[in-house]
């Protein structure tokens, strides 16, 4: 199943999609086409050959993270910069938008969640974005990567998966030095 998911306020939009495999390649192959995918995002261990893809200029990215588990940091870092680069690559005339293939095995967990993601850094709230999925990718998210994505972009929440970086800051009084952690 190929799902979607465009917002106006991104210049890209993603397609969120089940694993493909060698043999079923070539109707994803013809359908990337179609729908202008300049990439595509493997959140899972590769199952087909990523060589039939970069012979159509179609990049491929692998992006793995736990199945039912949530990205990393450096993770969510590289997922910005892969929309970024597909931005600044997609030719303001084509006339559809650029488009980001992202596929886990099943299309319900990961995929979804990098989408959610894109959505929530656009400015989306991350309960909207989770709806908006949902609409067109039923039963995607399980709850732990509900709960990553309402309290990671929340800023009152984020030092749960993100914490600040931290320092440490010394004090010298005459016959005492203490260290106090400092977070910023």
């Amino acid at each position: 199943m190929l799902s979607i998911i465009d917002d106006p306020a991104l210049p890209v939009r993603f397609l969120i999609l089940d694993c493909p495999t060698e043999s079923t390649l070539g109707f994803y192959i013809e359908q990337f086409i179609n729908l202008n995918v300049h990439a595509v995002v493997r959140c899972c261990q590769p199952t087909y050959s990523a060589i039939r893809l970069s012979e159509h200029n179609i990049d491929v990215v692998d992006l793995p993270f736990k199945d039912g588990g949530v990205p990393s940091p450096a993770l969510v870092h590289d997922w910005n910069l892969l929309i970024e680069k597909v931005r600044l690559n997609a030719a303001p005339s084509e006339p559809v938008k650029a488009t980001i293939a992202v596929h886990c095995v099943a299309g319900l967990g990961r995929a979804p969640v990098l989408v959610a993601i894109a959505l929530i850094e656009a400015g989306m709230d991350p309960l909207d974005s989770i709806e908006n999925i949902r609409s067109k990718r039923r039963g995607a998210f399980n709850k732990p990567q509900i709960a990553y994505l309402v309290s990671a972009f929340n800023p009152l929440l984020s030092f749960l998966y993100y914490p600040p970086p931290l320092l440490f800051r010394s004090f010298s009084f005459p016959a005492l030095t203490i260290k106090e952690k400092v977070y910023l």
